[in-house]
Parts: C-alpha cells; sequence; structure tokens
C-alpha cells in the first residue's frame, strides 16, 4: 500500500466522518421531537443507545485515522531503505489503541454530551405539562407563558430576538449565531481575542468551537414565532 492510496483512504473517512456527524445530529432532533410528543420513555432511550452507537463508531474511525496518520509521519522521518508494510503497522497502532478503551470514552463524546444536556432542558421544560395533571389547557398555557418570559430571547450583540441562537459552553450565555461568528472572524483577522458579549460575564476568550446550538431556546422561538 502507498502513500497516495493511504491518503486517499484517509480522505473517505474523514467523509465518513460527516457522515456520522449528521446521523448524531439527527437522532438528538428526534430524542427532542419524542420528548416534545410526549411519547413513551422507551423509545427516548432507543435514541439514547442509537447515539451510543454513533459514539462507538466514531470512536473506531478517530483510531483508523489517527493510527494511519502516526504511521505516516513515522515512516517519512524514519525514512528506510525500503519502505515497510505501512497497512500492518497502521493496523498495529489501530488495534493498540482500540485495547484502551472503555465505557467513559463514549460518555465524552462531545455530540453524546450535546445530547445529553439538551434531552435535560427539554424535559425539564416539559415536566411542566405533568406537573399540572388535570389542569386546564388555559392555566398550561399561562404557565408555559411565564416560564418562557423569564427566558431571554434576545441577543446581547444585535439587541434583536434571536432567530438562531448558539449558547457558549464555557460560560453558557446565548448569542445569535451570525452574529457571535462575525466578530470572531473579524477579532481574528486583527489577531485579538473575544470577549463575551454579554454585560458583567468574566469569559474574555470566545472561540466559535465554544458555540453549540440552542435547540431548547431555538424551538421555544419558533413556537412563539407560530402563536
Amino acid at each position: 500500500i502507498s502513500f497516495n492510496a493511504i491518503d486517499s483512504a484517509l480522505s473517505s473517512l474523514k467523509n465518513c466522518q460527516s457522515y456520522i456527524n449528521s446521523g448524531m445530529d439527527m437522532a438528538t432532533q428526534v430524542a427532542l421531537d419524542l420528548v416534545e410528543s410526549f411519547n413513551d420513555e422507551e423509545e427516548i432511550n432507543n435514541m439514547e443507545k442509537v447515539m451510543l452507537e454513533y459514539a462507538t463508531m466514531d470512536r473506531e474511525l478517530n483510531h483508523y485515522i489517527k493510527a494511519f496518520e502516526e504511521t505516516i509521519n513515522q515512516v517519512k522521518q524514519e525514512k528506510p531503505e525500503n519502505l515497510p508494510d505501512l497497512e500492518n503497522l497502521a493496523q498495529e497502532k489501530f488495534l493498540e489503541m482500540e485495547s484502551q478503551n472503555s465505557d467513559s470514552d463514549l460518555q465524552r463524546n462531545e455530540k453524546y454530551m450535546y445530547f445529553k444536556d439538551q434531552l435535560k432542558e427539554m424535559k425539564k421544560q416539559y415536566s411542566l405539562f405533568c406537573d399540572h395533571g388535570n389542569d386546564t389547557i388555559e392555566q398550561i398555557d399561562e404557565d408555559i407563558a411565564v416560564t418562557q418570559s423569564q427566558m431571554n430571547f434576545i441577543c446581547p450583540i444585535t439587541q434583536m430576538t434571536m432567530k438562531r441562537p448558539v449558547r457558549n459552553k464555557v460560560c453558557g450565555h446565548v448569542y445569535e449565531e451570525d452574529a457571535i461568528l462575525e466578530i470572531i472572524q473579524t477579532q481574528k483577522q486583527k489577531k485579538k481575542i473575544v470577549r463575551c458579549p454579554k454585560m458583567g460575564c468574566s469569559h474574555v476568550d470566545v472561540k466559535r468551537s465554544d458555540l453549540v446550538p440552542d435547540e431548547i431556546l431555538k424551538r421555544v422561538l419558533d413556537s412563539q414565532k407560530k402563536q
């Protein structure tokens, strides 16, 4: 197997990663839909199992990619007279990485952690219905309105109602996606860091990688629009 063949294989593997990421995003949306429609807890648990299966595939794929990249770098540095069997070398590295797997690896998968966080928040929002039992729809709607009024829909950057809210994983503040990304890009060009735009926040280095979509707030905003 040649360097060119490995480069081609790595490119294909990285494409597979994007499919896994899309699958995990879809599973998260389905789970949130299930909570929203008051479906059986078993169905929601099944979606969590799907997420863990995706996390397992993602871990294995990452190990394959890392094994081949390390093998290529090692051989290029050593410059042997005869090119060794790159596939076997990479397979050995891969098996070594896989032997150190643990369940906690999957729990730390970023998209799985996001799934758990969003699911928890969605259940918290919709537990309101369970607490009311036989209350009238009007009473329930009134309590939901109070809950929603306590949520801040205004972006601290644009001072307008958000359409695509993203949450900062570090400080927990929420911004309009386009607005915060524009600030990050502008400051990056100036080689400056970005302070969290939320007044009073002490977080002084907001990065693009810190931002995740706030699905719960997005659903509340969409619901408000329909009303």
